[in-house]
C-alpha cells in the first residue's frame, strides 16, 4: 500500500483546554506521592495485605477460607497473585470516569486473572461506592469465571494486560503501548515530547522500530485517514466501511490502531477471541475480533448499541496511554507513578527525591481588593488571617446583619468559614486542590494543610468541611487533629448532612462512623430529614442498621448485615 507523507505530531485527548486540564488533573490527584511510598514499603517487605491497605485497595479474600473450601493448590495460585499485586498501580489505571470530579468508574468491573490458569476462580476488582463523592476504595474479590458474553465481568478483562497490576509483568508496559527497546512513541529517550521534525512523515516501512511505526499509523488515523491507518496495522475489512477523512467512522481521538491489532492477537491467542466493540457518541462503533491470522474489524450503526451483544473493549486494550498523552500535555514523567516513569523515560536520570503526583504545598500571601486597596491575606494560626482589628471586623459583622454589602477582606473570609461567596482566585485554587486530594485519600496533605497554619473551619462550594471527606482519609490520624484544631463534629453541608450523616450516606466504612461517634457526633442528626425509608437514625445501633440497609438498597459490595452491626456494638 502506497502512503501519502502527513505531518501528524503529538496528539492529546481533544485539543480544547478543558479536556487537558481534566487529563492533568486525574494523573495530579489519581495516587498521592506518599500513598505510592508507604504500598511500596509494605509491598517490597512482603506485606501485601499492608500494601493493599495503604493503596486504598480492601481484600474480600479468606485465603484460609480459600484454602478449607477450594483446596490448597488454589490457595497458594491466589496468594501468589496476591504477593505479586502491585494495589498503588491497579489504582492508577484503574478505570476512570473522564470529567468532573474524574473519579473511579462505580460501575467498573476488572478481571485480574484466572490463578489456576484455564480453572478455578477468578481474580476481580470492583469499586465500593457507587458514585463519584462516595467511596473511592477498590475491593479485590475472588469468584466465579465471566460467564456469557456481555456479563459485567467479560467487558473488562485484564486478564492478558498483567502489566497494568502484576510486578512480574510491569516491565512490558513499554511495549504494550507501542514503544521500542529505547522508548515510547511520541517520546524521546529521556520522556521528553518527540520533536515535530523527528516524526515520520512517511510510512517507515514494516522494519521500521514499532515506537516509529506507532508514530506514524496513529498520525494516519488522526489525520482523517482511518481506512489506511487500520490496514497498516493488519486488520481485516471491507474498505467500504470507512469513509476517508470523516471521523465518524472512528468512535475515539485516542484510539491507537496498532495496539488494538496487537492486543487483539494476544486475546485470540489467549483463547480470548470472542466479539468486542468500541462505541462512538454517534451511534456507530467498531466491531472487532481477533481471529487467526489478521484481526477483523467492521463498523457498526444502530440505536441501541450495539445489535449484536458483543462487550464493550476495555480501554486497557485500544486507547493511547493516557500516561502519554499526559506528558505530551505539559506533565512531568517525574509526576507520574514510578513504573510508568521508567516505562516512559528509559534514560531519563535518576529524580533527586521521590517520584510521583507533587504533594500538598501551601498557597503564598494572597491579595485581595478591599474598599478600593489590595489587602494581603494569609494563612496563618489556625485561620484566614485578615489585614483589620477587631473593632473593624466587629464593624463589618454589624454592617452584614444589617443587610449592608461586605468588603473584599471579610467576603473572601466569610466564604472559606461558610463555603457561601465569592473567593479569591488563588483561594479558590487552594481550596479546590485540598478538597480533592482529601478525595482520592491524600491524609498527608490534609496534615500539611493543619501544620502550616490552616484553617479547619474550611468549607468548599458545597458547604462541606474537612470532616465530611473523612470516609476517603485515616480517620485514625487525621479525626483527633481536626477536633484539636477546633473543626466543629456535628457541622452541616449545604444538604444537610453531617460528617457522620455523609459517612453514613456514602459508603464509609463503619470504623469511620464508630469513631465519630466516639467523637461526640450526634447519631440523630446525621441525615437532612428520613433515612432511605424510615426516620432518621437515633443512636448508633439504629445508625448501623439504616446503613446496613441502604448498602443492600444501592448493591454496594459486601453491605453491612446485622451481624455486623452486633459485632460493632
Amino acid at each position: 500500500m502506497t502512503t501519502a507523507p502527513h505531518t501528524a505530531g503529538p496528539h492529546v485527548p481533544g485539543t480544547d483546554p478543558e479536556a487537558l486540564a481534566r487529563l492533568r488533573r486525574v494523573r495530579r490527584y489519581a495516587v498521592p506521592r506518599a500513598v505510592i511510598g508507604r504500598a511500596t514499603e509494605r509491598r517490597l517487605a512482603g506485606d501485601w495485605h499492608g500494601a493493599c491497605a495503604a493503596a486504598g485497595v480492601d481484600v474480600g479474600i479468606d485465603l484460609y477460607a480459600v484454602r478449607r473450601t477450594l483446596g490448597a493448590e488454589t490457595a497458594d495460585a491466589v496468594r501468589a497473585d496476591l504477593l505479586h499485586l502491585v494495589p498503588d498501580l491497579l489504582r492508577w489505571h484503574f478505570p476512570r470516569i473522564w470529567h468532573e470530579p474524574a473519579a473511579l468508574a462505580p460501575a467498573a468491573v476488572v478481571v485480574l486473572s484466572r490463578p489456576l490458569g484455564d480453572r478455578g476462580p477468578w481474580l476481580f476488582a470492583r469499586v465500593r461506592g457507587k458514585g463519584p463523592h462516595e467511596s473511592q476504595r477498590i475491593l479485590l474479590e475472588l469468584g466465579p469465571g465471566p460467564g456469557p458474553e456481555g456479563s459485567p465481568h467479560e467487558s473488562l478483562p485484564w486478564t492478558t494486560s498483567r502489566y497494568l497490576w502484576d510486578s512480574r509483568h510491569v516491565h512490558e508496559t513499554r511495549e504494550r503501548w507501542g514503544g521500542s527497546a529505547d522508548r515510547a512513541p511520541f517520546l524521546d529517550p529521556d520522556g521528553t515530547p518527540r520533536a515535530r521534525h523527528l516524526l515520520p512523515t512517511a510510512n517507515p516501512g514494516p522494519d521500521a522500530d514499532p515506537a516509529t511505526r506507532t508514530e506514524w499509523i496513529d498520525g494516519l488515523y488522526l489525520g482523517g485517514r482511518v481506512a489506511e491507518a487500520f490496514a497498516a496495522s493488519g486488520f481485516a475489512f471491507d474498505p467500504e466501511d470507512f469513509a476517508e477523512g470523516d471521523l465518524s467512522a472512528a468512535p475515539n481521538p485516542r484510539l491507537s490502531p496498532g495496539r488494538l491489532a496487537a492486543e487483539l492477537v494476544r486475546l485470540h491467542a489467549a483463547g480470548r477471541s470472542g466479539r468486542m466493540h468500541i462505541r462512538s457518541k454517534w451511534n456507530r462503533g467498531l466491531l472487532m475480533r481477533g481471529d487467526a491470522g489478521r484481526p477483523r474489524i467492521k463498523t457498526t450503526t444502530g440505536f441501541p448499541f450495539p445489535p449484536t451483544g458483543a462487550p464493550p473493549a476495555p480501554e486497557a486494550l485500544w486507547t493511547r496511554s493516557a500516561d502519554i498523552d499526559a506528558v505530551l500535555a505539559g506533565v512531568s514523567p517525574d509526576h507520574l507513578h514510578p513504573v510508568v516513569r521508567d516505562a516512559l523515560a528509559p534514560a531519563r536520570p535518576p529524580a533527586d527525591g521521590p517520584v510521583g503526583p507533587p504533594p500538598w504545598g501551601p498557597e503564598g500571601p494572597v491579595r485581595v481588593r478591599c474598599r478600593g486597596e489590595w489587602h494581603t491575606v494569609t494563612l496563618t494560626g489556625g485561620r484566614l488571617a485578615v489585614p483589620h482589628d477587631d473593632r473593624e471586623v466587629a464593624r463589618e459583622a454589624a454592617l452584614r446583619t444589617l443587610g449592608g454589602v461586605g468588603q473584599g477582606c471579610f467576603t473572601a473570609h466569610e466564604a472559606w468559614t461558610t463555603g457561601r461567596g465569592r473567593l479569591p482566585k488563588a483561594l479558590r485554587r487552594l481550596r479546590a486542590d485540598l478538597f480533592e486530594r482529601a478525595r482520592n485519600g491524600d491524609t498527608d496533605a490534609v496534615l500539611a494543610y493543619l501544620d502550616a497554619g490552616g484553617d479547619p473551619r474550611l468549607r468548599n462550594g458545597e458547604g462541606e468541611t474537612l470532616l465530611h471527606r473523612l470516609l476517603h482519609l485515616d480517620h485514625g490520624v487525621l479525626l483527633p487533629r481536626l477536633l484539636d484544631a477546633g473543626a466543629e463534629v456535628d457541622a452541616r453541608d449545604h444538604a444537610g448532612y453531617t460528617p457522620l450523616g455523609r459517612a453514613a450516606a456514602s459508603g464509609g466504612d463503619a470504623s469511620v462512623l464508630r469513631a465519630l461517634v466516639a467523637a461526640g457526633a450526634r447519631p440523630g442528626g446525621v441525615a437532612p430529614g428520613a433515612g432511605p425509608r424510615d426516620p432518621a437514625p437515633r443512636g448508633l445501633a439504629d445508625l448501623l442498621r439504616w446503613r446496613a440497609e441502604l448498602d443492600g438498597r444501592t448493591g454496594r459490595p459486601r453491605p453491612l448485615d446485622l451481624e455486623d452491626v452486633e459485632d460493632l456494638l
